[in-house]
């Protein structure tokens, strides 16, 4: 399990995040990566879940039967979704899919019909009746069918207009400039304790987690030292066989934690952005927790699992990185690419019908939920051609890592800023960086809700 434990050498002041001009102090991070190696490219399966029913594959997917529960995860490489939802796309976009707990609902595999269901307001985001049909065979349901206060993301209108109108102005595109000369400065100190390793390290170790981790945190305003005591159990309750009992208790402890933290920014607010939410009074105790949980998490686990595998994909693409060193005024097409080429999500969002509606020559009935698969539909040509192919000449731009409609990533635009500093500082410092293991030897992320690489050990 990836577990932070804070080391307590702390470098020169460096000007800080959440005001620019203002000094703040940088700590290293030491990372426990004792971790077991997953099967390869194979999501991971409990051996207490049901043996899920057989997938179709070849003509079968011409038929009409629903899919099973046992909705496939496995990945044709590295990079790749998985396969059967590849077939799905060509074949049958929207898809009939059985719930481990008998009811039937949706899978959308392509394009089109994803960017219809996001933008459309008829469907819910709301939790209630939301099932989980991949990993543990059995429904895997929130603590609550009513949304925690202050994880808009889980919320519909008026209640996600008003909680996320309160922090647009943060994630501007003009915001995010004001900040690069700060994210430029941590991503070059944490290079430099990369080097301090000698020859060869892990870069998810020293780089991949520490950068976007050290940004939100003192963005957010969570001291460093209190990392430990909720890292862990955020890697618990990413594991896809941890039981909804487990994914419960787990995100209690961090809540109980942010709790905590939150009452401390309203005895003694300091410069950051939780402290400005707790000084403007319209948002209640509840409220600053959830979306202090939502940011934090968001912040830092999809980002540093997007700079690990995007790093691999970028060793294993030379002629893409000689592109991108010959040509750097094309780090922004590579970003977008990256973006649209990686997903580290096996499917997903989930939505729910609101109302009866129509979509794709389907009835979808009120109450049903429809499960999209991003990877898939990322990858549809007939948005993007060559699709199979990482082309950073391509203007991705219209991509849906990020979703779409109102519930389009919020920090789509850290992401980005950090990517794009991270990787140019990263291969500009280190010319030479390549693999110090065989790309089969490295472990991935399948036995994790969100996709990477556990560790990756390079060499320069």
């Amino acid at each position: 399990m990836l577990g932070l434990v804070l080391n307590p050498r702390v470098s020169p002041d460096l000007p800080g995040l959440w005001n620019p001009g203002r000094p703040s102090a940088h700590t290293s991070i030491e990372v426990d990566t004792a971790l077991p190696t997953p099967r390869k490219y194979r999501l991971t399966m409990p051996e207490t879940a049901k043996e899920p029913t057989p997938f179709p594959k070849g003509d079968d997917m011409i038929q009409d039967p629903p899919v099973p529960h046992g909705l496939p995860i496995e990945r044709e490489d590295r990079y790749s979704p998985s396969p059967p939802l590849t077939v799905l796309r060509q074949r049958r976009p929207m898809s009939r899919l059985n719930y481990p707990d008998g009811h039937l609902g949706w899978l959308i595999t392509n394009y089109e019909l994803t960017r219809s269901v996001l933008s459309n307001p008829a469907f819910s985001s709301h939790p209630e009746r939301m099932a989980n049909p991949i990993g543990t065979g059995r429904v895997v349901l929130a603590e609550s069918t009513t949304p925690q206060p202050g994880v808009f993301l889980r919320m519909d209108p008026p209640d996600h207009t008003r909680l996320r109108r309160r922090l647009t102005g943060v994630f501007t595109v003009r915001r995010m400039r004001q900040l690069e000369p700060r994210v430029t400065q941590i991503v070059r100190a944490q290079l430099d304790e990369l080097e301090r390793q000698g020859s060869g390290a892990d870069l998810v170790e020293h780089f991949a987690i520490p950068v976007p981790s050290l940004v939100i945190c003192e963005l957010l305003g969570v001291p460093y030292e209190d990392r430990g005591s909720f890292q862990s159990d955020t890697a618990g309750f990413l594991r896809v066989e941890a039981s909804a009992e487990e994914r419960v208790q787990l995100i209690g402890n961090i809540n109980a934690y942010l709790a905590e933290l939150v009452d401390r920014k309203l005895v003694e607010p300091t410069d950051d952005l939780l402290s400005d939410l707790t000084r403007s009074g319209d948002l209640t105790r509840d409220e600053l927790v959830g979306i202090a949980f939502l940011l934090l998490f968001a912040g830092h686990e999809t980002t540093a699992n997007m700079l690990g595998l995007g790093a691999l994909a970028l060793l294993e693409h030379p002629e893409q990185l000689r592109l991108l060193r010959s040509e750097p005024e094309l780090i922004d097409n590579a970003v977008e690419e990256m973006l649209r080429f990686l997903s580290i999500l096996h499917v997903g969002p989930l939505r729910t019908a609101g109302a009866d509606i129509e979509l794709g020559g389907n009835l979808i009935r009120e109450g049903e939920n429809i499960l999209i698969s991003l990877p898939a539909a990322n990858r549809d040509p007939a948005r993007f051609d060559n699709p199979e192919e990482l082309d950073f000449h391509r203007k991705a731009t219209g991509h849906l890592a990020f979703g779409h409609g109102i519930h389009q990533c919020l920090g789509q635009q850290l992401a980005r800023t950090e990517m794009r500093i991270g990787w140019t500082e990263l291969f500009g410092r280190l010319p030479n960086l390549r693999l110090a293991v065989d790309p089969d030897e490295i472990p991935l992320r399948t036995d994790m809700v969100i996709y990477g690489v556990h560790r990756l050990p390079v060499e320069w």
